[in-house]
Parts: structure tokens; C-alpha cells; sequence
């Protein structure tokens, strides 16, 4: 990108001072116009995995497993591919995909030669990702409600506050490592050190409290920790027992990371 274009842009206020504005939703119905090209392979890529998950491991191993903490194992796995559907989709998008845009297609200088700024753009990313997020959560959703795995059928529309919450949280940190990221082999090490253990430690499969002590100590840092301890107990037909601790910390993750990032962005344009 040109510096000349970028001092006018991004570097007009102070990097750690963010100035969004409502300019956002131009950058946001642009990356839904062009996916809307390619919705079906897209809304497909990103449920099959968490789907062979829920289905495969949700009925082959809960033949072996039977009840956990009280509740059929494909119930208890529900809950949890729910997050790491959401998790998914927002990661993938802020990597991926802002990446090309940034990086490969000179998207973003595009835009950057219009009255938006960088901080439009970033917000734009960050609230695309979690709408893209929202579908497949929806989707999810739409198979625990078509199998019937919930206890209190109103109790689960409070999952959708849920889902736009988890989206908006992995897409500001996804947008943080995108802001750093060299190349897209990059993103092999944050989905192997960061997005893969997140997985195996906050409770999708199994229960925290299984793991050493240590460990689920560990956990309870963790992001998606925080979004299916929201999540499960909804599908169990019960409130969670700290829904405001877990709020506050998927909001603190998802503006952290979007700060981060657009300092992170402001210096790596301006280089």
C-alpha cells in the first residue's frame, strides 16, 4: 500500500485511540455480496467438520459413553460443537479470508482510497465475521432443535445472543493474528498452538472438571471455556451459573483483540 495514502488513513490518530464510525456497514455488505456468490460450498465447508463431530463421535462414542453429567452424551456434545462451530467460522473468516483481502486482492487499499479509514474496515471485518459465525451457529442450532436435543425448548433462543457473542470474540482475535501474519502458513501455528488445545481443554468433549487440576484451572482463561459454559446449560434447561463473568470475558477477548489488532494493522500498513 501506498504510505502517502496510508498517513492520510490510518496514521491520522493516535494507534491506540480506535475511531469507528457507522461507514462500517459498506465494507460489511461488500464481503456478504461476494459471498453470497459462493454461500452454499461456503455454509458447507463450515459445518461439515463441527457436524462429523456432533454426529459421529455423538452417536458412535455415546453408545460406549452413555450419560454424561446426567445427559446423553450427543446432548452434552451439542452444546459444545455449537461454540466451536461458531469459533470456527469466525477464525476462518478473520484469517483466511481478511488476508486475501488485505494481502493478495488489495481490498483493503481500495477501500482506503475512499473516505473510510482503517478503523472502518477492521469493524466492518469484525462484525462480518460474526454474521458469518451467526449462520452456521444457526445452522447447529437447527439440529439440536430437529433432534431434539434440548430440555426447555425457551430456553434456547437465548443461544443466539450466545452465538454473536462467541463470533464477535474469535473474530477480534483472529483479525489480531491476521494483523501479523507473514504468509498463510502462518495461520498452521495459531490454529496448532492456540485454537486446537482451546479445543481440547474448555469442554466440547468432555467435561473441564475430567482434566488435572491444573489444567481446568487453565481452562477457565480460555475463551471458548467461557462461551459453552453460556451455552450448555441452555441446552440442559437450566441458566448458567455465572452468565455475567462469562459475558465479560468473551467481550474483554473480542475488543482486546479488535485494539489489537488495528494497532497492530495501522503499523504493519504504514511500514
Amino acid at each position: 500500500m501506498r504510505k502517502t495514502n496510508q498517513a492520510g488513513h490510518a496514521g491520522d490518530s493516535s494507534p491506540l485511540t480506535p475511531h469507528p464510525s457507522l461507514k462500517w456497514l459498506p465494507v460489511w455488505r461488500r464481503n456478504f455480496d461476494v459471498w453470497r456468490k459462493l454461500a452454499a460450498p461456503s455454509i458447507l465447508g463450515n459445518l461439515a467438520d463441527p457436524l462429523l463431530y456432533m454426529l459421529g463421535l455423538g452417536y458412535g462414542l455415546g453408545q460406549f459413553l452413555g450419560e454424561v453429567d446426567g445427559v446423553p452424551y450427543l446432548t452434552f456434545l451439542a452444546a459444545g460443537t455449537l461454540a466451536y462451530s461458531v469459533m470456527n467460522s469466525a477464525t476462518f473468516e478473520t484469517l483466511y479470508s481478511a488476508f486475501s483481502r488485505m494481502h493478495v486482492q488489495k481490498t483493503w487499499d481500495a477501500i482506503l482510497n475512499t473516505p473510510l479509514t482503517l478503523d472502518d474496515i477492521l469493524l466492518g471485518e469484525l462484525i462480518w465475521a460474526a454474521s458469518k459465525s451467526l449462520l452456521s451457529g444457526l445452522a447447529i442450532l437447527a439440529v439440536i432443535w430437529a433432534l431434539g436435543l434440548y430440555t426447555d425448548f425457551w430456553l434456547t433462543p437465548w443461544l443466539l445472543p450466545v452465538i454473536v457473542l462467541t463470533g464477535l470474540c474469535f473474530a477480534g482475535l483472529g483479525l489480531m493474528v491476521n494483523a501479523v501474519a507473514p504468509n498463510y502458513d502462518f495461520f498452521l501455528y495459531y490454529f496448532t498452538l492456540v485454537i486446537t488445545p482451546m479445543v481440547l481443554l474448555s469442554g466440547v468433549f468432555y467435561p473441564t472438571d475430567a482434566l488435572p487440576a491444573w489444567l481446568a484451572a487453565a481452562a477457565q482463561w480460555l475463551p471458548l471455556t467461557h462461551a459453552i459454559a453460556l451455552a450448555r446449560p441452555l441446552v440442559l434447561g437450566h441458566w448458567p451459573d455465572a452468565p455475567l463473568l462469562n459475558v465479560l470475558v468473551l467481550l474483554a477477548y473480542a475488543a482486546a483483540g479488535y485494539l489489537a489488532a488495528l494497532r497492530l494493522t495501522r503499523r504493519r500498513l504504514l511500514r
